[in-house]
């Protein structure tokens, strides 16, 4: 057992130098190569080194490295990792693939599907690059406006990233986001695709705005404004939201999983008349939950909206029900 969990140690090579990693490169270059760019003083490295040592068992024939992120910054600068855990995946001494943040089953996944694809990148044949071209597209058009950045509006992973979301959403600017963390064939391709270099990139109608220091002009001249949409004013948004179906559940939580006693009982009640009907989860939009209350003079949850109009909540329906006359006003025919 013992011997074991030194032969996986013994696995993870340990590289503290630019010239020991090149070196590694170079004589690894048959087999596919992991590093992890990791950090001592973080934990979810930590763990990741765990999930490592067993795909090291795993995969005998791949290569895993660990190299400290900060130790190593010539190495860290050349490859833009900017945060950790980061893995980079290189055949033939050439990166193939990049996974950013601590998910250890996309980790597996990219490590069996490189791992079985051969000894070689794929080859530069016309067809993916047109189909990338293509993806790019659908991608710079999926919102009226779209970000590209480093993280997520809510958890941006990079300074330049962070100012940008600031910024939109202080113009109350609505927009879409990709991680391009999430995904390196995007990450790379939107550079060439845009000839714009660097992230943050923000697009408006498919047409690229700029990053960052374009933005702030625009916001200097005050023309980000007529350029980017708006987002729609609160309560425009709630009367969308309690008309989008004929009957509309405002909960904590969804159809398939309540998260609350009264949430759970109105949706029995909603269940057994077989009239359809939505749901909006409160707790996955702060601004709604707190809203909606101003907006329909009712300070708890569930509601229940039926044609846009306030029904009640899990009260009124138990009433309702008593007196025979909820199937009548989920009908709408009161």
């Amino acid at each position: 057992m013992a011997a074991g969990a030194a032969e996986a140690a013994a696995a993870v090579v340990e590289v503290d130098s630019a010239g020991q990693f090149e070196e590694l490169l170079r004589l690894r270059a048959k087999s596919l190569v992991v590093v992890h760019f990791w950090a001592p003083w973080a934990p979810q490295c930590t763990q990741m080194n765990g999930v490592m040592a067993e795909l090291a068992k795993e995969q005998p024939q791949v290569s895993f490295v660990k190299l400290e992120a900060e130790a190593v910054p010539e190495v860290s600068e050349k490859y833009e990792i900017s945060s950790v855990p980061t893995f980079l995946f290189f055949k033939n001494s050439q990166k193939i693939d990049r996974l950013d943040g601590a998910h250890a089953p996309e980790l597996t996944k990219k490590v069996q599907r490189h791992a079985s694809s051969g000894s070689f990148p794929p080859s530069g044949n016309e067809h993916p690059k047109e189909d990338l071209s293509l993806r790019l597209k659908k991608l710079i058009h999926a919102a009226p406006c779209m970000l590209f950045m480093k993280g997520t509006p809510q958890e941006p992973r990079c300074g330049f990233s962070k100012q940008m979301v600031e910024i939109l959403n202080k113009h109350n600017i609505q927009f879409s986001s990709f991680d391009i963390f999430s995904d390196e064939e995007v990450r790379q391709g939107l550079k060439t695709y845009s000839s714009w270099p660097t992230y943050p990139q923000l697009y408006v109608s498919g047409e690229l705005i700029g990053g960052l220091d374009i933005v702030k002009e625009l916001e200097a001249s005050e023309e980000l404004d007529t350029i980017c949409p708006k987002a729609p004013k609160l309560e425009e948004r709630l009367k969308v939201l309690t008309n989008k179906a004929s009957v509309m559940l405002f909960m904590k939580g969804n159809k398939q999983e309540a998260k609350c006693g009264f949430s759970k009982q109105i949706l029995e009640i909603l269940n057994s008349t077989g009239v359809d009907y939505e749901t909006f989860d409160i707790l996955e939009d702060e601004e709604v939950r707190q809203g909606l209350k101003t907006y329909s003079n009712w300070p708890t949850y569930p509601q229940l909206y039926v044609k846009g109009e306030l029904v009640g909540g899990l009260d009124i329906v138990k009433e309702l029900k008593e007196n025979g006359e909820l199937l009548s006003v989920l009908k709408a025919e009161n």
